[in-house]
């Protein structure tokens, strides 16, 4: 710590009590209250000035406000003496407002404090990083005094050309760390407007990478963000009540805006968990939407590199003593996805626009404008980086499935927004519909058929095959779909595919999957399985045993009359709709799914004694 020491004379100043006195020959003859502390001095030039000013003939001239309090004051007063004084980074900045405020400039005598104290600033304290620190830190105490000298500006330049020289020194003999910056954690000390002005004075130096503004972003959220361990917002607990929580939102507001703001250009300068726990402080604290959607646009950018527990985003408003998850704010981030891949120049016919949903064309004009505002560097993602994508957001369904508060629309909208090639299997897709179906009971027809619109039958495995022909839970049409697909894939393994796709399948063929006629027995142990899975029971006789025939008859019978039933409700033309999309499973290739022919023979005999739960 560098020192500075003005004047030569020996300390004079006593105390008794709350006063202050000179001891010399000459009586004093003025008095200065500061801070509740009497000085009695002698008059001087600036001091009788200062009486002047103040309109006080005799009495004790008082100094409210006072920066830097009684010792400042003490201090300029013993320089007027000529009274040796120390001057360090731990006073110089009050010492230097207090002469500011007392008109100790060069205008009013050479050679006067102010002035030696400016030096002492520029030629030692401000080149030297603790002191330099520590001056920066000791400005908070005097904001507008200090802005309005040029003293903050100074020491955040002086700051922010030491963290630049040294790291562009480290960064031509080091190679760059994952661990944060040496500078991170000193200035992660500083008040959120004084590290916004340092960073902002280092980013435009130039010289430091993005990795390790970023790695310096992360370690001042860590020191001041209350972000819990679980990847969730923690409000910081203050015993002052409701004002002093509203004063720490409102901080902890400001701090996610400034820290949005300073986040580095580059792709990977930061992590996508890092900026999904920003967005989920912004979204509880009620950030400005500026900053939730640049947040948006990052956590795009880099959606395939996170995880399904970084992406459950608690929504801002309480619901039921806790906080549902924001569903429209991962619809949000899976738009900005596709837009986007769509400025990234894919054209027509790549895995990407192939597999795309279907958009209105104002959709897809918005999305062209979207896209004329991207950076023509933007590079769309690999295949195995949109299967991640995929996998994610069905794994994302499969939680928000098991909250009865989401809405049947939000669930569709997710699962909507994630193109086709993203899906190579629908396994996971199907485990959070069957979720879904089994947390609402309730749901009606109309609402199963909706939400099961989005399962494409062709892309479930076998095993999830089987599940989906028992689940009561589904539509009748999804079932037949499932039962059809499976049909058409185990005739052609068994050497009758070219037979299969010669044909031409209506409801004739479909029906021929349905077996025999139903019994009256069958069918009322058919009304009561829908009931009893639907109520979490699952039957009895679903183990291997040698009446799988006899249950695989009362199933498929039951299958036949929902679908006349179907049939009445729907007319012709759904029916022709049916026909038309269960064609389109014979004419997929035999080479599909390589698996042994007998196997694929048992197929359908397989389909109804297993278990009811699908894993």
């Amino acid at each position: 710590m560098k020192l500075m020491k003005l004047g030569s004379r020996p300390d004079i100043f006593f105390s008794s009590g709350p006063v202050r006195s000179v001891s010399t020959e000459v009586a004093t003859d003025m008095q200065i209250l500061v801070d509740g502390c009497l000085f009695r001095l002698h008059k001087c030039m600036w001091l009788q000035a200062l009486c002047v000013e103040s309109g006080d003939g005799g009495g004790a001239v008082e100094l409210p406000a006072f920066p830097g309090g009684a010792e400042a004051f003490e201090v300029c007063a013993k320089f007027c003496y000529g009274i040796t004084v120390t001057i360090g980074p731990h006073n110089v900045v009050a010492v230097r407002c207090a002469a500011a405020h007392l008109g100790m400039t060069e205008a009013a005598d050479r050679g006067n404090l102010a002035a030696k104290l400016d030096a002492f600033l520029s030629s030692c304290l401000l080149r030297h990083w603790k002191d330099a620190l520590a001056v920066l830190h000791s400005t908070r105490r005097y904001v507008a005094l200090c802005d309005e000298l040029g003293v903050t500006s100074r020491c955040v330049d002086a700051v922010a050309a030491l963290i630049a020289d040294a790291n562009g020194e480290a960064s031509a003999a080091v190679p760059a760390s994952s661990s944060p910056p040496w500078w991170a954690r000193d200035i992660s000390e500083l008040g959120v407007d004084l590290y916004w002005r340092v960073m902002v004075a280092v980013r435009a130096a130039g010289t430091v990478h993005g990795k390790a503004m970023g790695d310096a972003l992360k370690a001042y959220a860590r020191r001041w963000l209350p972000i819990a361990t679980k990847n969730q917002y923690a409000a910081e607990r203050t015993d002052g009540g409701a004002g002093n929580a509203e004063w720490a939102a409102k901080n902890h507001r400001l701090l996610v805006e400034k820290i949005v703001g300073l986040l580095p250009p580059e792709r990977n300068a930061v992590s996508c968990g890092f900026l999904l726990n920003l967005l989920k402080a912004a979204n509880v604290l009620g950030a400005s939407p500026a900053s939730k959607a640049e947040l948006t646009r990052r956590v795009a950018s880099q959606l395939e590199d996170t995880n399904v527990s970084d992406l459950l985003i608690p929504a801002a408003t309480p619901c039921g003593g806790e906080k549902p998850y924001d569903v429209d704010a991962v619809v949000a981030i899976l738009e900005e996805f596709a837009l986007r891949q769509a400025a990234a120049g894919s054209v027509d016919g790549s895995p990407v626009n192939a597999g795309r949903h279907r958009r209105s064309r104002s959709a897809e004009s918005a999305a062209e404008l979207e896209g004329a505002r991207r950076s023509t560097s933007t590079a769309a993602v690999s295949h195995g980086a949109m299967v991640r994508v995929g996998r994610l957001v069905d794994g994302f369904l499969a939680v928000v499935a098991k909250d009865v508060r989401t809405p049947l629309d939000k669930m569709i909208a997710v699962a909507e927004a994630v193109p086709d090639c993203a899906r190579p299997e629908h396994d996971d897709l199907y485990r959070a519909i069957d979720t879904y179906l089994r947390e609402h009971p309730e749901m009606d027809k109309s609402s199963r058929k909706k939400l099961c619109r989005v399962l494409n039958c062709r892309k479930l495995s076998e095993k999830a095959s089987m599940h989906a022909a028992q689940n009561e839970l589904l539509p009748l049409r999804v079932v037949v779909q499932v039962l059809f697909f499976e049909n058409a894939r185990a005739a052609g393994l068994s050497g009758h595919g070219n037979r299969v796709a010669a044909g031409s399948p209506g409801d004739g063929d479909v029906r021929a999957l349905l077996g025999r006629p139903r019994t009256t027995e069958e069918s009322g142990k058919d009304e009561q399985r829908p009931r009893g899975l639907a109520a979490g029971r699952v039957p009895a006789d679903d183990d291997w045993s040698v009446e799988g025939p006899r249950r695989a008859s009362s199933r498929v019978a039951t299958l036949k009359m929902r679908l006349e039933e179907d049939d009445e409700e729907a007319g012709a033309a759904g029916d022709e709709a049916f026909v038309h999309r269960t064609r389109a499973g014979l004419t997929r290739s035999a080479s599909w799914r390589v698996t042994a022919a007998g196997k694929s023979k048992r197929m359908l005999s397989r389909l109804w004694p297993m278990s009811r739960t699908f894993t």
